[in-house]
């Protein structure tokens, strides 16, 4: 309540709201934004960051960069005076300071510079269970909110997210499909890379018995 006037509640406003949200790891802020002197530099790598969080839930993506081009036809929206030139030397300092890391990709039969977030520490790989489903899925409810604590809790990072992929690529945007999902993955293994080589290390009990297996089992 303000000047007694009773204000919304934050969980009405995001039934009604598009609102999006992009999360960046405590490395960038205490090791490459200090960094990071101009402007223009840190609109373009926090861009970056938000067209690769974009891409990385369209169906069948697995390496998220984002191309120069995509850059240079969007640049207006970074900065309504952005030019190409000030565009390029914000995007060589960014890969000076260690923000991002830069490549050349075939693109339709054509070279094209690529760029992403730098190093291991700067990936999207420490997920925001909680803006994933207001991004897929939308309102949080409390009850939904507890399950999502829960989640974090029984299943790796990576199946979170991957889960969440599978669910929008299908179309199937609910959480009682994600935590099917997940379930399934934890009780037969999941068949991709790396988690297949370390599906030894997890103890399927884990996922099924003690404190959150009324969860996994509902």
């Amino acid at each position: 309540m303000v000047n007694g006037v009773k204000m919304p509640d934050r969980q009405l406003l995001s039934s009604h709201s598009e609102t999006s949200f992009v999360s960046l790891p405590d490395s960038f802020f205490t090791h490459v934004m200090p960094k990071i002197q101009d402007l223009a530099e840190l609109k373009v790598v926090l861009y970056v960051s938000y067209l690769m969080r974009r891409k990385s839930f369209r169906p069948h993506t697995d390496v998220v960069r984002v191309a120069y081009k995509e850059l240079k036809a969007e640049r207006h929206r970074v900065s309504p005076e952005l030019s190409e030139e000030t565009l390029r030397r914000a995007l060589n300092s960014a890969v000076e300071h260690g923000a991002l890391s830069h490549s050349t990709s075939n693109i339709d039969g054509v070279p094209e510079d690529v760029y992403s977030l730098a190093g291991d520490s700067l990936q999207p790989s420490a997920i925001n269970i909680f803006a994933l489903y207001e991004q897929n899925i939308g309102m949080i409810t409390p009850m939904i909110a507890e399950e999502l604590k829960e989640a974090e809790k029984l299943y790796p990072p990576q199946w979170i997210e991957e889960a969440f992929k599978e669910a929008v690529a299908l179309n199937k945007r609910s959480w009682r499909y994600i935590a099917r999902i997940l379930e399934r993955w934890a009780r037969e293994g999941k068949d991709s890379g790396e988690h297949r080589r370390n599906i030894k290390k997890i103890d399927p009990d884990k996922y099924i018995k003690g404190q959150y297996g009324h969860m996994v089992r509902r």
